[in-house]
Formats: structure tokens, C-alpha cells, sequence
């Protein structure tokens, strides 16, 4: 871990004093995994910067299929304008996830009958072009006004508002856009809160010009009360759940989901060590497990922190470059217009206040009939998804320390065996067997007779 090196040997006498308290047995840890969205087959990622009314939205496009076939219909509160659309660096998510993941961390216990000594400590590894020309700017038998209308990297993008859900369905199937049946349903609500939709697909021709192989994301800013995700109309391509994450960047503190129950995950606890080879299949049980729990209508806070620290860190904190083109704009854009534009990219500026919230969410159209609300809050509490793996000590043992020492392993490990299967809803008897497998030389005969009892 880069840290280590910046250490001081005041600081490295300090730490070594609180790392090797003798009752807990522990050494410092290190982490070793991170559960990350590529555990998900369906993943969606959503970042959201938000202060005030202000509001900068990310998107992560997981459109699989044909670049033609691409179209994405967003209701937004406020009618967009050019400037307020750009398309952002494909990579932009990635280090959001990675430094906000679920995480595994490595503890290994020290010699019970070593003296209690200052020690330095090391890390140990561990449709073809825009589709055609547009009907008009206004399509009064159908109900449809076309608000603007411009083109943003290689999406071509139209705002429109609409009187009918029948009569937009209806444009924008005439206008090329290929969308899932049943739209028009979900379109009502969104109209009777006269929200403008923000629809977008590809330009071939440009996508071609630009040698992206994916979709970049698109980026939206606005001024609004309204601290909302739609998410309903997303639900018409689903076919099996799906899976959500949001990034909630603020200045504030921890952001929660109003209209639904928003949970902790599951977290601090001590493991089997074998897991260390399984994290993955882990945590998408241990989510599983929760989300059936729970009754599945809530979204789950896996981190809250904020962005200039973490402790242990999955990845290192966004840079203010990378926290710029995630859409941050409170702390260099001092602009007293009414409508917030995106931050001068070239303009430098240092972070020390962006607190990130990571919410997850798996939903259907019957568990989440509405779409999300969300509030931002004062509470800047720090919380991780973190999962702890403790090694015992492989040495010999022959003081009265180590003795005892030994005698505490057994009721040690089964205290994760069933811990692990709480979590996971694992059988206790496979995770007993795998656990017998990962002991050292010095517990195995201790541990191979306690499972005998069972």
C-alpha cells in the first residue's frame, strides 16, 4: 500500500504500538479484493454530483447489441440546452467503483509468546445516422413539441415535451426510435408532471469517425428541486432483475433513497480465510442473501466516505481531474447564473469536500414501482462493505500465552463457519469441510477433532 512508504518512524512506532495490543491478537491488515460491478451480468451505473438544486448526471450506457439499435429516453424536470449535454471519458465510472467496492481485508494474528516489541511493517501482497430528418418542431396531431434538437459527440439528441403518452410513443417510433413495447404506460406519469424527456440515440457516422468500440457516457446537467433517478422506463428492456449502483457525490454528507427503505449491507465480519479464493461468489451470495431478507424493495449503502480518505483503501481517492469529469462542479464553478454548466476542464482546483455515497439496488418492475427519490443528509458517518480474514499463527507454541492461545482457535473458527453461512445462506457442513482444508500445520489436529462433534 503506497501509504506505507510516507509513513514516519514516529508514526511507524505508534502504529506498531496499537498493532500489536497484545489482546487482540492482530496484526495490521491489508486488502486484498474488491467486489466490483463486474460481478453483476446486468449492471447499471448511475453518478450523480449534486449540491443544492444543482444536479450533474452521469450514465454508463451497458447497451448491449447493435450501436444502430441504440435509444435512450430520460424524463428530466427542466428543458436541457446544448451546453448542458457532453458525452464524458468512457473510463469515468471506473475508478468511482473501484475505490468505493466492497472490500476484503488480510489479518494475521502475531506470535502469543513473542515479547511485545516496536516493529516497522510491510504489505504482504496480497438504425443508420440520426434516422431520418425530424417530423417538424411541433407535431400538434400527436401532441408532441420538439423543444431542441442537437448533436453531442456521436449521439444525436432531441428534448421533447408531449400532452399524450400515445402520441409520443407514436413520434418516436415514426422519428426511427426503437423502443419496447408498452412504453407509452410507463410515459404517462412523467407527462403529468409536465417533465421534458431527453431522448438520445446513436450517429452512426460520427460513431464510426470517432474509433470508440463502446457507447461513451452521456452527462447531463440541470437546475432542480427534484433529487430524482427514473428508472421505470428502464424497466422495459429488463427481462430478470437488475442490478443498480448509484455514486452520490456531494458536499454534504451520506445520501439516502426517501420513498424506500435504504439499508446498510452486511459488514465487519470475521470470515474463513478459505474465502479469500471465493470472494466473489461471497458477495454475490452475501447480496443475495440480504436483498431476500430485506423484502427486496430497498437499496442498499455499500460506502460512505469521504472522497480525500479512505481506510483500507480498495483504490486510491479520485484525483480533482477525475472528480471534474465525474461532474463536481461546487468547488471550482463560480458562476452566478441560475443554470449550472459544466466545469472549465482545464481549470485546476483541489478536493476536500466530496462525500460519496454508493448505493446498490436489484429491482423489478414489481418491486420498484416508483422511481427513486433521494435526500441528501448532514451525516458524514463513514461505512464500508468490509469483510475480515484473520490468519491464526503457524509457529510453535509453548509459553502459557500460546496455550491458550491455541485452546481459543476451535470456538474461533466456528464462530465464522456460522457467520459465513448466516451471511451467505451456505450449507455450514460444505464451509466446515473447506474450512478443515485452509487450516496450517499447528490447528488442524485441534480443528479436525472439534469437527468430529458434528
Amino acid at each position: 500500500m503506497k501509504i506505507f512508504r510516507l509513513l514516519t518512524p514516529l508514526l511507524l512506532a505508534i502504529v506498531a504500538v496499537l498493532c500489536f495490543a497484545p489482546a487482540a491478537w492482530a496484526f495490521c491488515g491489508f486488502y486484498v479484493a474488491k467486489a466490483d460491478t463486474k460481478l453483476y451480468n446486468k449492471a447499471s451505473q448511475v453518478v450523480i454530483a449534486r449540491d443544492g438544486n444543482r444536479t450533474v448526471l452521469t450514465m454508463a450506457n451497458d447497451f448491449q447489441g447493435e450501436v444502430k439499435d441504440f435509444a435512450i429516453v430520460i424524463p428530466v424536470p427542466t428543458l436541457l440546452k446544448k451546453e448542458q449535454v457532453r458525452v464524458a471519458k468512457p473510463q469515468i465510472i471506473e475508478p468511482l467503483d473501484a475505490f468505493s467496492a466492497p472490500r476484503l481485508v488480510e489479518y494475521f494474528d502475531p506470535d502469543p509468546c513473542a515479547p511485545i516489541i516496536f516493529n516497522n511493517f510491510r504489505a504482504l501482497g496480497g438504425a443508420g445516422g440520426a434516422g431520418g430528418a425530424l417530423s417538424g418542431s411541433s407535431d400538434r396531431s400527436l401532441g408532441v413539441t420538439v423543444e431542441a434538437s442537437f448533436n453531442v459527440g456521436e449521439y444525436d439528441i432531441v428534448i421533447l415535451s408531449a400532452k399524450e403518452s400515445d402520441g409520443l410513443e407514436t413520434w418516436l417510433k415514426n422519428n426511427g426510435y426503437k423502443i419496447p413495447q408498452g412504453a407509452k404506460q410507463l410515459l404517462q406519469p412523467y407527462i403529468r408532471s409536465s417533465m421534458k424527456f431527453f431522448v438520445a440515440k446513436v450517429n452512426l457516422d460520427k460513431f464510426n469517425q470517432s474509433g470508440y468500440e463502446f457507447l461513451r457516457p452521456l452527462q447531463i446537467s440541470y437546475q432542480s428541486p427534484k433529487f430524482m433517478l427514473p428508472i421505470r422506463l428502464g424497466m422495459l428492456n429488463a427481462t430478470t432483475e437488475q442490478d443498480l449502483i448509484v455514486y452520490i457525490l456531494s458536499p454534504e454528507g451520506r445520501a439516502e433513497i426517501t420513498n424506500y427503505r435504504t439499508v446498510k449491507i452486511p459488514s465487519n465480519a470475521n470470515i474463513p480465510v478459505f474465502v479469500k479464493n471465493e470472494f466473489n461468489e461471497f458477495y454475490k451470495s452475501l447480496f443475495q442473501t440480504a436483498y431476500t431478507k430485506e423484502g427486496k424493495r430497498v437499496g442498499f449503502l455499500e460506502y460512505a466516505w469521504d472522497m480525500g480518505s479512505c481506510d483500507p483503501c480498495s483504490a486510491d481517492p479520485l484525483t480533482p481531474d477525475e472528480l471534474k469529469e465525474a461532474g463536481v462542479f461546487w468547488l471550482i464553478n463560480n458562476s452566478s447564473s441560475n443554470v449550472p454548466v459544466f466545469p472549465n476542464f482545464g481549470t485546476p482546483f483541489f478536493s476536500s469536500n466530496v462525500f460519496i455515497s454508493r448505493l446498490h439496488i436489484r429491482y423489478t418492475r414489481d418491486t420498484f414501482p416508483e422511481d427513486l427519490i433521494f435526500l441528501q443528509t448532514a451525516n458524514r458517518e463513514s461505512f464500508q462493505g468490509r469483510y475480515i480474514l484473520q490468519h491464526p499463527f503457524q509457529g510453535e507454541l509453548k509459553c502459557q500465552a500460546g496455550k491458550e492461545y491455541k485452546r481459543s482457535l476451535p470456538k474461533r473458527f466456528e464462530q465464522e463457519a456460522q457467520t459465513l453461512a448466516k451471511l451467505t445462506n451456505w450449507d455450514i457442513q460444505d464451509i466446515r469441510k473447506k474450512m478443515k482444508l485452509s487450516v496450517g500445520n499447528l490447528t488442524y489436529s485441534l480443528w479436525e477433532s472439534f469437527l468430529s462433534w458434528f
